[in-house]
């Protein structure tokens, strides 16, 4: 499969990019990624949307359908036939904008900063992009630890198989569930 202007401004990706986005946005969800390439005689237009709350089957279905209705108006900008996949980011998706911050309130991640040692933290209050200073609070080792975003060179979610402790949580404002407060 060959890339086709992946992300450059006069590519199909560049071209469909807004409407994409206005599309997306209109549904309710966050343009993750938008990668255009083609494969055979067909082009493959891969959407990745996300929300605050996740996006689930059945959002996807609503989001590529009116996706499908908005590429059908721009065939031209495709030149031909085409497969739409829309998809939710995977759990292994790095964590890049103060929003993915948000969405993972509460989980455990792999942080490397540009200076100093890899560390694993919990995920607390995350700042807005347009914050002074920008940046999240982690629960790392048992002591509350501010981290700039600018600090981060890269952040991925870490896969958990049991809930995090109730102190854990309460350290980061959050209070434990009826189940975890009786365990």
């Amino acid at each position: 499969m060959a890339n086709q202007g992946q992300g450059a401004p006069g590519g199909v990706d560049g071209a469909l990019r807004p409407v994409v986005d206005d599309t997306v946005r209109a549904a309710g969800y966050d343009l993750e990624q938008l990668d255009v390439s083609t494969a055979g005689r067909r082009r493959l237009v891969r959407v990745v949307v996300d929300g605050d709350d996740g996006v689930g089957l059945d959002q996807v279905a609503v989001v590529s359908r009116a996706l499908a209705a908005v590429l059908d108006e721009h065939d031209d900008v495709l030149g031909g036939p085409y497969t739409l996949e829309v998809t939710s980011p995977g759990t292994d998706r790095p964590l890049t904008r103060p929003r993915h911050w948000r969405r993972n309130r509460l989980r455990l991640v792999k942080v490397r900063p540009h200076e100093g040692a890899e560390f694993t933290g919990r995920v607390g209050d995350a700042d807005s992009e347009d914050a002074a200073d920008a940046g999240v609070t982690l629960l790392v080792d048992g002591q509350l630890r501010r981290v700039a975003y600018a600090d981060v060179a890269s952040a991925v979610v870490e896969i958990e198989f049991k809930q995090p402790a109730a102190a854990d949580l309460a350290m980061l404002g959050e209070r434990a569930s009826e189940n975890e407060e009786d365990a």
